[in-house]
């Protein structure tokens, strides 16, 4: 199925600026170098911030990293002069400090005008003492395929002393297994905020009160005996497990449910004791009871629906034996529910899985957990011969209220039921009658229609059905084979007449090739329909996935209404498989108490009108605000690839968008280095390459191009990914791309957005957090403390050659935790652990040597801000629940040795976060009216978390809606907490994560996700265009933006060195990689 793009524009909120590149096309990235201008570099060349002169004074900027002169911040050794902890904060173990409200906000802001009064003023905050430091390349700006030399950067860092009570928190051993592991504990629930009760599209299950039976079935000769892990480690679960076999073995549980459903029809009233099992479509069945034996054999007569080699329709005998498997009277899931036990009893949990998904997979198509009818809904053309089918996802899951059936609105591509000529007519987009099929053309149709099944037409009403195997390399009317043992030849054309009395019409196609390859069938096109009801799980290409979204996009009382239809629509009260297991569904939506997190305030620059902001309902603008930090542009180009705006249009652009620049703060030259010019897509890397060196030609020695803007057509194909490519990596800039309608428009909007963008891809800071300045972050402000993201995206389906990209950020300023460096890899196919976090080698010279993601990004930290992290908090996207175990185990050891590495027994405190967005939980309001509790789209208001009903029964997680909705329902991000050694209680870890998300550089609005494993997958998206032209992902950013919700294969979960070799990435240039290019 396909995703939402993660930049939740479809749906839930929109936050990119809506330039080229306001969707998820970046890589990862490190703070920039200063550059002297007026006054030189103040600080140090490595520190984070503004740089040159400033735009208000002009009399010399500050240096990297250095707050403006009107922080007045006391110097170091002088304590804060706000010692008391905000109400949210500190760590467990007693109750929230203060009374109600924003604690150190000065209290929740009334219902009219915030209490501007009640903010701290800069003079009042406290700042770290930024120390100046050698402008030599730091570790994070080696790529992680190179092999740094880490030994000067680690006597460095060992230098640097732990201040005092830096590590008073108990740091807990790593298990050698995940059968040792225990997840956190929840630490209570959250007290901050405004309490309010929304409604979940989660459906109370009763358990039943039956023992269930298991019965597993395989096809093909008997297995050896396969013993459930529940037997040796808790007899009180009475499973035995035995061998059941279909014999001979197919692979396709379409025909294993066929075979069982013919079994089941025959000899439930004489040999199965009435009993109606579900059944898994693999091994496994399942019974409310004991079948009336132990053993048993069946034989069943099965009609193929495909027709094999020769034209004959088989008809099949299989063997199924029967055998008793297990016992399970589900007393473990009940202590589980009621929290007596830790581990959740999957088994248990499978088999009503199972159960609720016996009737709708006979009556819809499944896919994955979803199913998919052209009667759920209506279908819709998504152009190129596909449509997209509505359909429903289903889950139970065991929650605080119980167990739970999680049902949500889904939609997927189908390949349309069409003739086989029409189908390539639209994937073509001509008349394919009209003139003969290209090489290309041939290679296009046979990629999208192997594997598709097909029915004939030209036998009245025999419609057989075959399957493509590919596609004849000559035309119909040279096609022959052989009709006798003398190897007469006859040709396809003749033998159709002949046999058929059907005359061939467009005899230039090629014939579809069905069958196997040994013994091949041909039929032409025009003779084949396509099968209704098979799903297209290929990539699809920039207009289909837009039309898909606009299909996907409903607003949250619509969306609520169709789930309420679809319950009504399964009626499970009726269903025959959960009335056989005693499974009770509800018809309720699940009434959830929830609670909305007040918004944090922003810093900006004092030079501005406005100083301080409160947003409201997740959003505000830069009017009257200048950016903490202004960053500077002295030497600018352009080129402009798009044959609708002329010179003169791009010239009015660039002054414009210069304009908009200085207005918010930056020191941006007017004039470029040279005029704007015009060049064809096809000549990029020519054209990029000879501006650059031109525009250095004319600079003076030691000066460089700040920036590249560049306009391109709305329309680009690969432009982007070869522009990206070749700035980052080969010329050493940083880029700027604007689309043509957002030239011709020239909105103010617009440009501030992408003013925005170009700040922090230039060294600057946009806003801070007044928490954060004023020190009272609790677990975060009281000591050096690094914020990583990490994320693993994966190439899409049928692209099996293509590596996997890791890309891993970390924050390079404490206390404001605003800038954040990065780091990307190519890793093995479909591999999620991440590789490179720690890497050891033996050098010849050296010994044994240490290097990886991790270590670099530490090592950054110390440089930039002068400090040793001294707490580390961990946000890891992109991880599904199967998956908790071992990404922990391995990952959380990773970062163990990384630190390790750097200074004997250095070992900050580790809080390791999943962030989940794919998941299928929704939370709606529960007034839809109330304009009090929705934001303009009609979704919950930002700031809404719920800890309680419908989270897992005892570990630490929470849903959070941190942004407001555009249009679509907003989908909240679940936080999963796997380690905690810093203890932090749970309105701490929800406040900061929510106040994280307003300070995303991108735009004015707070996002849906923490803007650390935003960053993360930004960067691993921008690191794809890296990667040589035949495993890149080619096509617009559009395209791009869907690869991850594309890849929906199996992932590899192997150790990080079992695969083949992977080609790695090409290193980013140094003064790239030290910004937050990806942006």
């Amino acid at each position: 199925m396909v995703r939402k793009k993660r930049t939740d524009g479809s749906s839930e909120g929109g936050e990119g600026s809506g330039s080229r590149e306001a969707g998820p096309h970046s890589g990862g990235g490190r703070g920039r170098g200063g550059y002297q201008q007026r006054g030189g570099r103040g600080g140090g060349g490595q520190q984070q911030g503004g740089r040159g002169y400033g735009p208000q004074s002009q009399q010399g900027g500050r240096g990297y990293g250095q707050p403006p002169q009107q922080y007045g911040g006391p110097r170091e050794g002088q304590p804060p002069q706000h010692q008391h902890q905000q109400q949210y904060g500190g760590p467990r173990g007693g109750p929230p400090r203060g009374g109600h409200g924003g604690g150190g906000r000065g209290g929740a802001p009334s219902a009219g005008q915030p209490q501007r009064q009640s903010v701290p003023e800069l003079h009042q905050a406290t700042s770290p003492t930024y120390q100046a430091v050698s402008s030599q390349p730091t570790p994070s700006e080696v790529s992680p395929t190179r092999i740094p030399d880490t030994s000067a950067p680690v006597q460095e860092f060992e230098q640097l002393s732990i201040e005092q009570g830096a590590s008073s928190q108990a740091i807990q051993p790593i298990p050698s297994s995940s059968k040792a592991f225990k997840f956190p504990m929840r630490p209570g629930k959250g007290q901050i905020g405004k309490r309010c009760m929304v409604k979940a599209n989660h459906f109370f299950a009763e358990l039943p009160d039956k023992d269930l039976h298991q019965y597993d079935v395989s096809l093909g000769s008997p297995d050896p005996l396969v013993f459930l892990s529940d037997c040796a480690s808790n007899a009180a679960v009475f499973f035995w497990v035995r061998q059941v076999t279909i014999t001979p073995e197919v692979t396709s549980r379409g025909v294993n449910r066929a075979v069982m459903k013919q079994l089941v029809d025959l000899y439930r009233e004489s040999h199965l004791g009435r009993r109606l099992p579900a059944y898994d479509g693999r091994k496994s069945l399942y019974t409310a009871g004991p079948l009336p034996f132990v053993s048993k054999e069946f034989r069943i007569l099965l009609h193929d629906e495909e027709e094999g080699a020769g034209g004959q329709r088989r008809e099949r005998e299989f063997k199924v034996v029967i055998k008793l498997a297990a016992r399970a009277d589900l007393h473990h899931l009940g202590m589980f529910l009621q929290g007596k036990q830790a581990d959740a009893p999957q088994e248990a949990l499978q088999v009503l899985d199972i159960v609720l998904r016996e009737l709708p997979t006979s009556k819809y198509t499944p896919v994955a957990r979803s199913f998919y009818s052209p009667d759920i809904g209506r279908k819709q053309s998504l152009g190129d011969g596909l449509e997209s089918w509505r359909g429903f996802y289903q889950s139970i899951r065991p929650t605080q209220m119980g167990l739970s059936l999680n049902i949500d609105m889904s939609s997927t591509a189908f390949i349309e039921a069409l003739p086989v000529t029409e189908f390539v007519c639209q994937l073509l987009n001509r008349d394919i009658r009209s003139r003969p099929l290209s090489d290309a053309d041939r290679v296009k149709i046979k990629k999208a229609l192997r594997g598709v099944k097909v029915e004939v037409t030209h036998r009245g009403n025999m419609r057989r059905k075959y399957r493509i195997s590919g596609l004849t390399a000559v035309a119909t009317r040279e096609l022959t084979f052989p009709v006798d043992e003398r190897n007469t030849q006859k040709s396809v054309v003749e033998y159709f007449y002949e046999t058929y009395g059907f005359r061939i019409q467009h005899t230039q196609l090629p014939c579809l090739q069905v069958g196997n390859s040994n013994r091949p069938n041909y039929l032409p096109m025009e003779v084949c329909k396509i099968v209704e009801g098979q799903r297209y799980s290929k990539r699809l290409n920039e207009r289909q996935i837009t039309a898909l979204l606009k299909v996907t996009c409903q607003r949250p009382q619509e969306r609520e209404k169709d789930i309420l239809r679809t319950v009504e629509l399964n009626d499970y009260s009726h269903d025959p498989y959960a009335k056989e297991f005693g499974i009770k569904i509800s018809a309720s939506l699940a009434s959830v108490e929830a609670r909305i997190l007040p918004p944090p305030w922003l810093k900006y620059h004092e030079s501005g009108r406005e100083g301080t902001c409160l947003p409201q309902v997740g959003q505000w603008n830069m009017m009257n605000k200048k950016m903490i930090n202004g960053g500077t542009v002295s030497n600018w180009i352009c080129i402009n690839f798009s044959r609708q705006v002329p010179d003169n249009m791009a010239r009015s652009f660039c002054q414009e968008l210069a304009q908009m620049c200085h207005i918010s703060g930056m020191a941006f030259n007017p004039e470029p280095v040279l005029p704007p010019v015009s060049a064809r897509p096809e000549h990029v890397e020519k054209v990029l390459k000879t501006r650059y060196h031109d525009a250095m030609a004319k600079l003076s020695q030691g000066k460089e191009i700040d920036l590249l803007i560049v306009i391109l057509p709305d329309n680009n194909g690969s432009l982007y990914g070869d522009l990206k490519r070749i700035c980052e990596t080969e010329l050493g800039i940083v880029s700027q791309c604007c689309l043509t309608k957002h030239v011709f428009k020239m909105s103010k909007q617009y440009m501030a957005n992408v003013a925005l963008k170009i700040n922090v891809k230039v060294g600057g800071r946009n806003t801070v957090l007044v928490d954060a300045l004023s020190r009272r972050i609790p677990l975060v402000s009281d000591r050096p403390t690094i914020i990583f993201g990490a994320d693993v995206t994966h190439p899409h389906p049928g692209e099996d050659s293509s590596p996997s990209i890791a890309a891993v950020v970390a924050s390079q300023d404490w206390p404001e935790v605003t800038k954040y460096a990065g780091l990307v890899c190519a890793q093995a196919h479909r591999q999620e652990l991440i590789q490179d976090l720690f890497k050891e080698w033996k050098d010849p010279q050296k010994g044994v040597v240490t290097g990886g993601m991790i270590k670099e990004l530490l090592i950054a930290f110390r440089r930039s801000t002068g400090h040793k992290p001294l707490r580390i908090i961990f946000y890891r996207d992109g991880v599904s629940e199967g998956q908790f175990y071992q990404v922990l185990l391995y990952e959380l050891d990773a970062i163990r040795k990384a630190c390790a590495s750097l200074e004997a027994g250095y070992q900050p405190p580790v809080t390791f976060v999943v962030v989940q967005k794919r998941h299928h939980t929704r939370l709606f309001a529960q007034n839809h009216n109330d304009r009090n509790s929705v934001d303009r789209s009609g979704n919950i208001l930002p700031g809404t978390v719920v800890d309680s009903k419908i989270c897992h029964p005892t570990e630490f997680d929470f849903y959070l809606c941190s942004h407001a909705g555009i249009q679509g329902t907003s989908r909240p991000a679940h936080y999963h907490v796997l380690w905690d050694e810093n203890n932090f209680s749970a309105d701490g870890l929800q406040s900061l994560t929510n106040n994280l998300c307003y300070t995303y550089a991108r735009c004015t609005r707070s996002v849906s996700i923490v803007p650390p494993a935003y960053y993360a997958h930004l960067a691993a998206f921008r690191a794809r265009f890296y990667m040589e032209p035949e495993t890149s992902d080619s096509g617009s950013m559009a395209s791009g933006s869907m690869a991850r919700g594309g890849g929906m294969g199996g992932r590899n979960m192997r150790g990080p060195h079992v695969n083949a070799a992977v080609r790695p990435l090409p290193p980013l240039k140094d003064n790239v990689k030290r910004v937050m290019f990806y942006c």
